[in-house]
């Protein structure tokens, strides 16, 4: 059986998210007590996968749904 292609960015759309949920972050600076953007930048780098979830989540105005 094939495994299922992975969904990835682009380098240019992973650093379109990673700026948008930087900003976001900083905004909303009490909400990631104990939390450094640059540790959740590395995750999110690493992750092709999780990184494409949020972008979808993102692009269709943060409401989840089956994509």
């Amino acid at each position: 059986m094939a495994k299922a292609s992975k969904k990835k960015l682009s380098p240019a759309q992973l650093g379109e998210l990673i700026n948008i949920l930087k900003v976001r972050f900083e905004e909303n600076m009490n909400r990631h007590k104990g939390l450094q953007w640059s540790k959740v930048q590395t995750r999110l780098e690493a992750d092709a996968e999780k990184a494409w979830s949020l972008s979808e989540m993102e692009r269709t105005g943060g409401e989840p749904d089956v994509v």
